[in-house]
């Protein structure tokens, strides 16, 4: 049920807030947003062919979680692609769809991760960086996503990277709070 939860979060959150004001994500869902702003790919679609790799690599590290996590990673791409008609029916302000975004994103992030599955991308890499290294999650989560949205910089107005910015910190924060790690 958390992964459904979860999933249904973290599309309403990249649709109806991310999206409209192309505003990008961290991790292999920015590159998928990257990809869908560029080539109208379909950002769901784009996310498992960009994910299967970490989770089979996840897989031999973490057989525990290939499971859960590849059933993260598709709820979560469904999602994302069935709720794309949002993007058409929210209409807020580029601040207010960074937090908003930012907190519902966080909190579908932080329930999959809490009940230890994820959307098989860079938050499961995170997981394991985190584990290892004993880092708190939010600071593995803002440092991908940081360098994912710092590579979409060119391809970003210096206001949608700069509140691409505040949304992966805000993801990062409440992922913390809701993940407890």
């Amino acid at each position: 049920m958390a992964t459904i939860i979860g999933s249904f979060l973290l599309g309403i959150g990249v649709n109806g807030f991310l999206v409209p004001n192309h505003l990008i994500d961290g991790g292999l869902l920015g590159i998928a947003l990257i990809l869908h702003y560029f080539f109208d790919f379909q950002t769901g679609i784009t996310m498992v062919a960009l994910s299967l790799p970490i989770c089979l690599i996840a897989s031999t590290n973490e057989r525990g979680y290939f499971f859960s996590n590849l059933q993260g990673l598709l709820f979560s791409s469904l999602f994302i692609d069935l709720l794309a008609p949002l993007r058409s029916q929210i209409f807020v302000s580029n601040l207010s769809s960074a937090l908003i975004g930012g907190v519902i994103i966080g909190t579908g992030v932080g329930l999959l991760l809490r009940y230890k599955t994820s959307t098989g991308g860079t938050d499961l890499l995170a997981k394991m960086i985190s584990g290892i290294f004993s880092l708190n999650i939010a600071f593995v989560i803002i440092l991908i996503d940081g360098l994912i949205v710092l590579a979409g910089f060119t391809v970003l107005s210096l206001d949608s990277f700069l509140y691409s910015c505040l949304a992966i910190s805000t993801v990062g924060f409440t992922t913390s709070l809701i993940d407890g790690d």
